[in-house]
């Protein structure tokens, strides 16, 4: 396991357009019992509620969308290269097989929220709020084109609880 050590929010300064748009970022929920794991490239940072908060969305289909909702927290993982484990895990589901084994990806924890140890960059979030999506509300017709087949997400809003960086 990697030594992971925290990173003041106030210090973290990135793109987030290319830190999730084009570099993705792995979200990661459950406990040390079970836990998932899959690809996310939709999502944001800022603050809400007077607090710092990421907020991702899920589509209802997803393995991990299940965790999400079960638990309380979870995290989001960033990496310095891995492109190709991360366009595996979001093409294969948990739910049948040992997708993170077969990426020869590592889960860890820090105290019951997992994440992933071959991450360099850590968010842990407890969860504020989810929120379904629904063709009601756009404003914009056209975002309907993501959701030809009924897959809606679900926007989870999350207090970011630390920061940890290797």
């Amino acid at each position: 396991m990697h030594q992971f050590q925290p990173y003041p929010a106030n210090l973290f300064e990135t793109n987030p357009f290319t830190k999730i748009g084009s570099d993705w970022m792995l979200i990661t929920a459950g406990d040390k019992e079970k836990a998932n794991t899959m690809t996310a490239s939709w999502g944001g940072f800022g603050v809400l509620w007077g607090k710092n908060v990421a907020y991702i969305f899920v589509r209802e289909s997803r393995y991990t969308k299940e965790f999400l909702d079960k638990k309380d927290t979870f995290s989001l993982t960033f990496f310095e290269g891995h492109k190709m484990d991360l366009k595996y895990l979001g093409a294969v589901s948990g739910r049948n097989e040992d997708k993170l084994a077969n990426a020869h990806l590592t889960l860890n924890y820090a105290g019951d929220i997992p994440f992933i140890d071959e991450g360099n960059l850590i968010f842990l979030c407890k969860k504020l709020s989810a929120t379904p999506i629904t063709t009601e509300q756009f404003c914009d017709p056209s975002v309907a084109e993501f959701y030809k087949n009924g897959d809606f997400h679900t926007m989870y809003v999350g207090e970011i609880t630390q920061i940890l960086a290797r």
